[in-house]
């Protein structure tokens, strides 16, 4: 029996993110053969499989990270207590003067720059929001409109102000984020109505008049600055009241960062900053598991956490105060996991909606937040593993979806895989639906989450966890079971992971079990899928599934004539083969359309491999093999 070890930890981080977990038991891989034709199962379940068998502790819950609350001086905590019961700040700032008009401390210098094609576009009298170019004038940014996500969010947020500082200088650009922010002003004067007040939108809002004030003040204009000084100091006070009604956590941790802000730029504002600085840590402990990864398992919020902190870093910088270790400690912890997620190409993996980060993005974000670390190999609270052989990247799902209450564009992706070869993406998934609304469509978002939009196995056409509206997700999968380790046999060894899911359970009373092997020259991954009852006696009749393979952009396939496989040529020459193994049903392969949504949000078509057949309620197993030949 050939054995399989736990993994040597050579891929730790170089931050101090907590110990590894301990490896389960794994399955020994079958003796495969050296005709890259053939391929031979890569393993069987040890036991028919019960959903007892799955561990107790594979809930879809993470674990929240421990952060104990700032400590604070008897005369701090006094006046964060009654900060917090509602005595106006500037009482408890300076009790025996009159309340002074809000003013604003210092210029902030954030190290994160926005989009520069964006802000050229704004500067021409257009937004530019996922991929779609809209003229200023024909967008509705008043309480009644209905404007999609992403405008939303780049509108009502003012990101728009990054985009501008980032293109030209502030003289040239000042006219123009002027117009637009007092055109938004007559528009949504009153506080709460509107979805321009939403917790987080007013958060990041709030923020960024903040980072960029001098894009919106003017020393020859002052009305300019008071009537920026009475907005934050207005919005600022919607906040406190309203800050703990966030949508999710991170909503919540946006409203605490935008708070401390405030309290730090903005005159009289310690008290504030002392109630806030206790409200963020609460929320970052509720946000983050033990891994760093955030409850949503979202790429795409995992950055927001990190932006958020990097930039409420700097307004300590521009007012000479040193940041709380827990935001240093916070940064340490976030930045790893999201590098698990990272390909060949330096972009993410399109995982919970994401579309495919470009690599320029992804590097500023970690460069800004100055932790300088490894990728985490197995972020097992989090569910993402990651393997890396030489210059192929494994990237591996293995972990239930978030729940309902964490979910963004929350997908049924669970034991999906992608896998990529130098700087070009192999096996991916379609991703994108937080970007729908712009280039891509509203009415394929729920698509985009579905399973079958993900590389894995669709069961009789079935999502494995329910694809609600909203981005939220119900009844399915509550249970995974994982195992990793180092395959060693004669000639050559790998990485193992095999993990089972009871998304089908209560439906077709099966489990899915999936094992990988990449090996270690990265040149080989063998796979297979396994259909087994849930229960110690199977149902009768047969039922169809589907094991789908999306193909990466530029990819070229071609089915093989005896259609058992393809033939897979990158842009940079090289040839993969995808080959089906003996089975105990009959399969057919064949080539589909798909498509998969790049780091602008702009859908792109592409290829599926789809395996299909029919099996036994009893189960059945699916070996497949890509290879790498030239």
């Amino acid at each position: 029996m050939t054995p399989v070890e736990p993994e040597a930890d050579t891929a730790a981080p170089d931050t101090a993110t907590g110990p590894g977990v301990p490896v389960q038991t794994a399955l020994p891989l079958r003796p495969g053969t050296q005709d890259s034709h053939l391929v031979e199962p890569v393993s069987r379940l040890p036991v028919t499989g019960t959903a007892a068998a799955l561990p107790e502790d594979g809930g879809r819950a993470l674990a929240v990270a421990d952060l104990a609350p700032p400590r604070a001086r008897p005369l701090d905590a006094l006046t964060r207590f009654a900060y917090r019961l509602g005595v106006p700040g500037h009482l408890l700032d300076a009790p025996f003067s009159a309340r002074q008009a809000p003013r604003l401390l210092a210029e902030v210098r954030t190290p994160l720059t926005g989009d520069r094609t964006a802000g050229v576009a704004l500067r021409a009298g257009y937004f530019r929001v996922a991929g779609i170019k809209a003229p200023l004038g024909q967008v509705d940014i008043g309480p009644a409109s209905r404007l999609t996500p992403p405008f939303l969010r780049a509108i009502h947020g003012f990101g728009w102000l990054r985009d501008l500082a980032s293109c030209a200088s502030r003289e040239q650009c000042r006219d123009t984020a002027s117009d637009l922010f007092a055109r938004w002003l007559s528009l949504n004067a009153q506080p709460g109505r509107g979805p321009a007040w939403d917790v987080e939108l007013t958060a990041h809002r709030q923020l960024n008049w903040l980072l960029f004030a001098s894009l919106l003040t003017s020393e020859r204009d002052p009305e300019r600055a008071d009537r920026l000084f009475a907005e934050l100091d207005r919005t600022a006070g919607w906040l406190d009241r309203h800050v703990r009604s966030a949508g999710d956590k991170l909503g919540e941790m946006a409203g605490w960062c935008a708070l401390v802000a405030t309290g730090l730029l903005m005159s009289g504002g310690r008290p504030r900053r002392l109630y806030a600085e206790a409200g963020l840590l609460a929320a970052l402990g509720e946000l983050v598991g033990e891994d760093g990864g955030v409850l949503s398992r979202s790429p795409l919020a995992q950055m927001d956490a990190i932006a958020l902190l990097v930039d409420l870093r700097a307004c300590y910088e521009a007012v000479g105060r040193d940041a709380p270790d827990m935001l240093g400690r916070m940064l340490a912890l976030l930045v790893p996991p999201l590098l698990t997620l990272r390909h060949g190409d330096g972009g993410l993996g399109s995982w919970q909606g994401a579309p495919a980060i470009a690599d320029e993005q992804l590097s500023q974000l970690v460069g800004a937040s100055g932790v300088r670390t490894r990728p985490l190999k197995d972020s097992r609270p989090w569910g993402y593993h990651r393997v890396q052989a030489q210059g192929t990247v494994l990237q591996f799902d293995a972990a239930p979806p978030p729940r309902p209450q964490h979910a963004r564009s929350g997908c049924a992706s669970t034991l999906a895989f992608e896998l990529s070869s130098g700087a070009h993406r192999l096996i991916v998934n379609c991703g994108g639906a937080a970007a729908a609304g712009g280039a891509t469509p509203v009415r394929i978002e729920q698509g985009l989450r579905a399973t079958a939009a993900h590389s894995t196995l669709v069961l009789d056409e079935a999502n494995s966890t329910a694809v609600l509206i909203k981005g939220q997700l119900g009844k399915g999968v509550e249970q995974v079971a994982v195992s990793r380790g180092v395959l060693k046999q004669k000639g050559r060894g790998g990485v193992q992971i095999e993990a089972s899911h009871d998304g089908y359970a209560a439906r077709f009373g099966l489990l899915h079990h999936r094992v990988l092997v990449l090996s270690d020259d990265g040149t080989e991954l063998r796979g297979e899928d396994v259909l087994v009852p849930a229960t110690r006696r199977g149902k009768r009749g047969k039922i169809g599934f589907a094991i789908r393979f999306h193909l990466g952009p530029a990819i070229a396939a071609t089915l093989s004539q005896d259609a058992r496989g393809a033939s897979l040529v990158s842009p940079d020459g090289a040839l993969w083969q995808f080959r089906m193994g003996a089975a105990e049903e009959e399969l057919a392969l064949h080539l589909e359309d798909s498509l998969w949504i790049d780091g602008g949000g702009r859908p792109r078509a592409t290829q599926q491999i789809v395996v299909t057949g029919l099996t036994s309620r009893s189960g059945g197993a699916f070996p497949w093999l890509l290879k790498r030949m030239m």
